[in-house]
């Protein structure tokens, strides 16, 4: 419990310590210096990412990496272990993202204002016209280049078994006409399991599978595509 109480004094700290960034990004969005905006975010984002995980002492192995498309946006779709999974995605794969992400994220000072500046989409899953608002304001950010990350179970596995995809989850993808990046993480509910706040050491592989690609593939036929989809991460879990 004691290593769990020093990585929560550890988070707060390290947040703390990025608002001089977080003001630089906010002098570079009103003079409109997007690129270096968006260079400074997701070195932040990425380099605090990656701190709080190697700080649990977890072991983190990235395969696949060669799978993603260096130019581009495109749209991460992975299962959902645990609280360290947006984390791990962040800091252990280089190309910058954002997350179509749980609403009650908004509610941690600093933190929300860096997710709003990633692009960063909050989803309320209990409101659906909220959620459709959500999944287009997704699609938006897709074209404009900027690539997200869904996690279409809607929430974390028990025990690290895969549950099933929301239906249509994958339309963003459909509406962009971006290609889809499976990802198969295993091992991370270890690190604190559901309902135990307690944290722990864990190996866990990040698996990432070739493109799927959404070209030529109608929006009617998202919940085959989905399926696919899951199918893929399922095989390598």
């Amino acid at each position: 419990m004691v290593k769990t109480i020093i990585w929560f004094i550890y988070f707060g700290l390290y947040l703390l310590g990025t608002v001089p960034a977080l003001m630089k990004v906010k002098s570079l969005d009103q003079q409109g210096r997007i690129q270096e905006r968006d260079k400074i975010i997701h070195q932040t984002a990425q380099g605090w990412a990656k701190s709080l995980v190697n700080f649990t002492g977890a072991q983190i192995q990235v395969i696949g990496e060669e799978n993603i498309p260096k130019e581009g946006s495109v749209l991460f779709v992975s299962n959902h272990q645990g609280n360290f999974d947006i984390p791990i995605l962040l800091g252990f794969i280089d190309k910058p993202k954002a997350f179509i992400a749980k609403k009650e994220l908004k509610k941690i000072p600093i933190l929300r204002t860096w997710m709003e500046y990633m692009q960063c989409v909050f989803i309320d899953r209990q409101d659906a016209r909220q959620s459709l608002k959500a999944i287009n304001r997704g699609t938006e950010l897709l074209k404009e280049g900027y690539s997200q990350v869904i996690f279409p179970e809607g929430t974390r596995s028990e025990d690290g078994t895969i549950g099933e995809f929301k239906a249509g989850s994958l339309k963003l993808a459909l509406k962009a006409n971006v290609p889809i990046i499976p990802i198969s993480i295993k091992g991370s509910y270890n690190m604190m399991p559901k309902g135990d706040w307690k944290i722990k050491a864990a190996k866990v592989e990040v698996i990432i599978s070739p493109a799927v690609s959404t070209e030529n593939v109608a929006v009617k036929e998202s919940n085959e595509l989905t399926d696919r989809v899951r199918e893929i991460i399922a095989a390598k879990l």
